[in-house]
């Protein structure tokens, strides 16, 4: 930059100091397209700001396909003057997923993982929320847009339950759900520096 701007590094790096440029950093973003991006917007964050009374919020989503990986060698822990060291290759011994439900107002998680992510699965989870929430109150979901919410089976389960309302977050737009928040702080530090032999040890680990 400096040599085809005609200035010397020095004044490169103060400008981009001053003004904040990182042009060595690229990130990417993604537009929704929903029609309806207003006002999904407005409801869900409704729901978060000012929840209904006698009513609970839950934040419902799945984090599939986490895999149980095993380093081919040991750990190096930290030491001073050296970073933790792991190998770059690792064993699979299989996958999980994990369906949870944050309480918006509490921060309370009901969770429960499953070998498989469908359908069938998610209404397995439904009643598992069911089983662990007052039955007299309203209970708000607020899920995004994808197919295993919508099968027909799911959809006789919620006429049958008059107190239970969905509210559909905008395509594309899934960070406005809460529990990804959640899911992020599991991945960054219980899975990601796990090292789990089984699928029965990635399972406790995340129960943890």
């Amino acid at each position: 930059m400096a040599a085809a701007a005609g200035h010397a590094p020095s004044t490169i790096h103060r400008i981009w100091q001053a003004f904040g440029l990182q042009p060595h950093r690229v990130e990417t973003f993604k537009l929704s397209k929903d029609p309806l991006f207003v006002e999904k917007v407005r409801d869900i964050v409704g729901l978060y700001m000012a929840p209904p009374e006698r009513a609970l919020v839950l934040c419902v989503d799945e984090k599939s396909q986490i895999q149980a990986l095993d380093r081919t060698q040991p750990l190096l822990p930290m030491r001073p003057g050296q970073v933790e060291r792991r190998s770059h290759d690792y064993t699979r011994h299989g996958t999980l997923s994990l369906f949870a439900a944050l309480d918006a107002a509490t921060g309370k998680v009901i969770g429960r993982c499953f070998a498989r992510h469908r359908g069938r699965e998610f209404l397995k989870f439904l009643r598992e929320i069911e089983n662990n929430v007052p039955t007299d109150l309203d209970v708000h979901l607020v899920i995004d847009n994808y197919a295993t919410h919508k099968t027909p089976a799911i959809r006789r389960w919620l006429a049958r339950h008059p107190l239970w309302h969905v509210h559909f977050t905008p395509t594309s737009a899934s960070w406005i759900n809460q529990v990804e928040r959640f899911f992020a702080n599991l991945t960054e530090k219980q899975i990601r520096r796990g090292v789990h032999r089984s699928t029965r040890q990635l399972k406790r680990a995340i129960q943890d």
